[in-house]
């Protein structure tokens, strides 16, 4: 999925929500939320997003059903699989596209390139060839102006606790630094 596709899918179903006289809020993480708010990526396999109200659950899954059939997308193009990812201390903005302003039955969050680091560092799947995680890591640590380990691992210890942090956050961080500091001139 593009940035337009993304767009016109979120907006669909702000309308199914705003049809039933709701606003459901959700944040969108991953690739989406790349692919929305950075462009250093040009799409995306899913939208990986959560709602944030429980009591929206239900509807937003048979929400997210009415759009795939009406759009010809799988089924999961939105799930929830970051679940696992998410920490109870977020860091999230809202997407003025997707605002209360904008009335248009959704409003749309994402993380702060720290959290989407953070999130990106810990899910860090370097090993997998269909995975971004590395380019992904690679452009955040650039946009955040990040060019020493220690800063990284602060911005994911803000986020999560030492123990829970494996070990390969530790040395992709080192390999994908030190990869950024052989290509700066």
């Amino acid at each position: 999925m593009d940035r337009a596709e993304i767009i016109a899918s979120l907006q669909a179903l702000g309308e199914i929500a705003r049809r039933e006289g709701r606003t459901v809020d959700i944040a969108v993480y991953g690739g989406a939320a790349i692919v929305l708010v950075w462009n250093f990526r040009v799409s995306t396999r899913d939208v990986d997003a959560v709602v944030l109200d429980a009591r929206d659950s239900e509807f937003l899954r048979g929400a997210v059903a009415e759009v795939a059939e009406a759009k010809g997308l799988p089924p999961d193009w939105m799930n929830d699989a970051v679940k696992g990812f998410i920490h109870e201390q977020q860091d999230l903005e809202a997407l003025p596209l997707f605002s209360d302003e904008a009335n248009c039955g959704i409003r749309v969050y994402v993380p702060s390139a720290e959290y989407m680091l953070a999130m990106k560092c810990m899910a860090m799947r370097l090993d997998e060839p269909q995975s971004q995680d590395a380019s992904d890591i690679r452009d955040l640590l650039a946009v955040l102006e990040i060019r020493s380990l220690d800063r990284a691992l602060d911005i994911v210890r803000h986020y999560y606790p030492d123990g829970i942090i494996a070990p390969k956050v530790r040395f992709g961080l080192e390999e994908l630094l030190e990869q950024a500091r052989r290509q700066t001139p």
